[in-house]
C-alpha cells in the first residue's frame, strides 16, 4: 500500500506563507492498493487537489471507481467534497463509508452540503457520478477496494470519531485523525486495535501545554500520540491534524518534541514522520 497526504491540518484550512512546507489543507489521504485501487480517507479541502490530479486518469473519462471512508462528518473532514472534480463526471462511481447508524443519514449529511444556500449545484442527484452509502460497525470487517477494513470508536470531545485499521497482504495501516483521550487515560481497546500496526497515523494537534488548556476540544497532544504508539508497539508513527494556527516552524518543533517523548517512553525504535502535503509513504 502507498499512502499520500493531500491535507494534514485540523479544524479549518490554513493557507499562507507560514504553512507552505506542511500545507494548509484539511484532512485527506489517498491510499493505493497493490493493484492500484483507490481508497480515500476523509474528504477535507485536500480532496480538491487530489481530484484535480485524478482528472488525468480513468476518473477524467468517467471510468473511475473508488471508496471514501470518513472518520466523522465534522466540516474539516467533508468540506472538500463539493470541489472534488471527479464527482461531476458521469460514469464515475464512489462508495462512501461512515459511522452514521443508517446509510440514509450519512447520505443526508452530504446532501446538506449541496443545499442551495451553500452550493450552486443542488443535490447529489445532479452530480454526474453515482454514489453508494454504507455504515461501518465495530463488530464487522468490511472489504473495500480489496482491503480489509475495520473501525474503532474513538472519543472526540462531546462526540466520537472512527479510527481505522486497514490491512493488505500482511501489512497494516491504522488511522486516528481525531481523538481526545479522557481521564484516566487511553482505553485498552484502542491500544489493542492499533497493536502491531506497521504504520499508525495519529492526531498530533497540540503541544502538551496547549492540549491541557483545550482538552474539551477532543484532540491529542504529541505526548499522548507517542504514548499510544509505544504501548501499541507500532512500527512507524505519522503525525497529522496539526492545529491551524501552528506555523511550519512550530510543526518542526512538534516533531522534535514528539521524538523526545517517544524515546522517553521506550519507543526509540519507532520511526517518526511528520506528514506534509504531497508526501507519499509505503506501508
Amino acid at each position: 500500500m502507498k499512502l499520500t497526504f493531500w491535507g494534514v491540518r485540523g479544524s479549518i484550512p490554513a493557507p499562507g506563507p507560514e504553512t507552505v512546507r506542511y500545507g494548509g489543507n484539511t484532512l485527506c489521504m489517498e491510499l493505493r492498493t497493490a493493484s492500484g485501487d483507490l481508497l480515500i480517507i476523509d474528504a477535507g479541502t485536500g480532496l480538491a487537489q487530489l481530484g484535480n490530479r485524478l482528472l488525468g486518469t480513468a476518473f477524467g473519462k468517467g471510468r473511475g471507481e473508488a471508496a471514501i471512508v470518513l472518520s466523522h462528518a465534522h466540516m474539516d473532514h467533508i468540506q472538500g467534497f463539493p470541489f472534488f472534480a471527479p464527482i461531476y463526471i458521469p460514469g464515475n462511481r464512489f462508495t462512501i463509508y461512515g459511522r452514521e447508524k443508517a446509510p440514509g443519514r450519512l447520505e443526508a449529511i452530504f446532501e446538506g452540503q449541496m443545499n442551495p444556500h451553500f452550493s450552486p449545484v443542488h443535490s447529489l442527484k445532479n452530480l454526474g457520478a453515482s454514489f453508494d452509502f454504507e455504515s461501518l460497525s465495530e463488530r464487522a470487517e468490511v472489504e473495500a477496494c480489496g482491503l480489509k477494513l475495520r473501525c474503532v470508536t474513538l472519543p472526540h470531545g462531546s462526540t466520537t470519531a472512527l479510527g481505522f485499521r486497514i490491512e493488505e497482504e500482511g501489512r497494516s495501516l491504522c488511522v486516528a485523525t481525531d481523538v481526545g483521550y479522557p481521564e484516566p487515560g487511553i482505553p485498552r481497546k484502542v491500544i489493542d486495535f492499533f497493536h502491531g500496526a506497521d504504520v499508525l497515523v495519529h492526531d498530533c494537534t497540540y503541544t502538551p501545554e496547549d492540549q491541557a488548556e483545550r482538552s474539551d476540544r477532543g484532540f491529542s497532544s504529541i505526548e499522548q500520540a507517542a504514548t499510544v504508539a509505544r504501548r501499541a508497539e507500532v512500527g512507524r508513527l505519522v503525525m497529522i491534524h496539526y492545529d491551524q494556527d501552528y506555523s511550519d516552524e512550530q510543526v518542526d518543533t512538534l516533531r522534535e518534541r514528539c521524538r523526545g517523548f517517544l524515546d522517553g517512553v521506550g519507543g526509540a525504535g519507532i520511526e517518526l514522520i511528520a506528514a506534509m502535503e504531497g508526501m507519499t509513504i509505503d506501508v
